[in-house]
């Protein structure tokens, strides 16, 4: 694999089509700071600029942990970001800056990604290690993966905007249940709450997290992709189907016009792999992006 970019927190990689981000504190279980969560949003800036990434992978160094939640090494003062002023997170200079949660800061650049995320969770994933897969849109994970919302017992309350995500990934019961609990459980209890896709053995995680994202690189349109990626995410708050009915039919019809859609149905028929032409740098609709606008009414034209 080749080096992105060298960050000093995590890895970014490129092996063809799939784009690897490493959470990389393999002497602290990948604990969580201020700067992983700049340094993370910035590759997920250089993923979204590269026209060859087709899917982002995100993992963690080691076996034992993908993210160990937030690193503790500053004590009492953890998370009072006042108290931490002085020697704060990196970037954090203004009040406004100080008071927003780092954990949603990422999970909001995770959100309006243009490719697709699969996580592959390889070991412990307690606290914003586990509230950052949120917005990941497949997660497995390892037989020895672990998982906790363990704010309340912290003293602190659930971040990373996970009081929007993990409702509508498992249910609001299930969720609160995690959630005033706090309490650590295994791999088998995320995969029946919904939380995980799949559990596999340590040594084929990443074998299977790659076979998802070939599968996608290697069959769909980008174009579709990001479609399809920002199509769902953002419906899971709309009002009424009619919300979705607009969305869809006006990317229907802009796709249908396109060199990949002519391409898509010529090479089922020609019975051969596709070649989709339309890259999303220059490529995404004239709607896009249709949620800034609230009134977005889509009439054909």
């Amino acid at each position: 694999m080749a080096e992105m970019k060298a960050f000093e927190q995590i890895k970014l990689e490129k092996d063809g089509a799939i784009a690897t981000l490493t959470l990389h504190r393999p002497d602290k279980m990948n604990a969580f700071t201020g700067k992983m969560m700049y340094e993370m949003i910035e590759a997920f800036d250089l993923t979204d600029a590269d026209d060859e990434v087709r899917a982002v992978i995100v993992t963690g160094s080691g076996d034992r942990a993908f993210c160990a939640g937030a690193d503790l090494s500053e004590g009492a003062k953890t998370f009072d970001y006042e108290a931490r002023a002085e020697s704060g997170e990196v970037g954090r200079t203004s009040a406004e800056d100080m008071q927003r949660d780092g954990g949603g800061r990422l999970t909001l650049r995770m959100f309006d990604s243009l490719k697709p995320i699969i996580g592959a969770i390889n070991g412990a994933a307690v606290g914003v290690g586990v509230t950052m897969q949120l917005p990941m849109d497949i997660r497995i994970a390892s037989d020895n993966a672990r998982f906790g919302f363990v704010f309340n017992r912290r003293g602190i309350n659930p971040e990373a905007a996970s009081s929007w995500f993990l409702p509508r990934l498992v249910g609001i019961s299930k969720a609160l249940e995690w959630c005033y609990s706090g309490r650590v459980f295994p791999a088998q209890e995320a995969l029946d709450g919904g939380l995980i896709r799949s559990i596999h053995p340590q040594a084929e995680l990443m074998n299977e997290a790659r076979a998802i994202a070939t599968e996608i690189a290697e069959n769909t349109a980008a174009v579709s992709t990001t479609l399809s990626r920002h199509m769902m995410w953002r419906m899971l708050g709309a009002a009424h189907p009619m919300e979705a009915h607009i969305v869809d039919s006006a990317a229907i019809y802009s796709r249908g016009q396109s060199a990949d859609a002519k391409e898509g149905v010529m090479s089922f028929l020609e019975k051969r792999n596709p070649t989709y032409p339309v890259k999303v740098s220059d490529g995404l609709p004239e709607f896009w992006p249709w949620w800034d606008e609230p009134e977005f009414k889509w009439i054909g034209k």
